[in-house]
């Protein structure tokens, strides 16, 4: 499926909600792995504010690519971030969203 770049370059981001291992299962705890890597996967959630609008996205990373010290509030850079649209059907009901992933957030912009 295909994926679309975003230009954070002229943006403002700043850590929203702390990384957190991504799960594949919240029954489980099973946490989930990149593919391409084999590293763990996290989520952060990022403000991102551009052009007088700002949003709240939650963005997968790789592990080794989120520095331990991304706290609530820290200005940050991401690298890579694109965008995937998904839809999945789940008990005769369909869900669909976007899905946000970067290659790593960094401290300092």
């Amino acid at each position: 499926m295909p994926s679309f770049k975003i230009d954070t370059s002229t943006a403002v981001v700043f850590v929203a909600t702390p990384p957190t291992p991504k799960l594949v299962s919240k029954q489980t705890g099973e946490v989930a792995i990149d593919r391409e890597t084999g590293a763990q996967l996290m989520t952060v959630g990022l403000l991102i504010s551009d052009e007088g609008e700002g949003n709240l996205y939650q963005v997968t990373v790789p592990s080794t690519g989120v520095e331990a010290t991304l706290t609530p509030g820290t200005p940050v850079s991401v690298i890579g971030l694109r965008a995937r649209d998904w839809e999945n059907t789940f008990n005769g009901q369909t869900r669909h969203g976007i899905s946000f992933r970067a290659v790593a957030i960094t401290a300092g912009v």
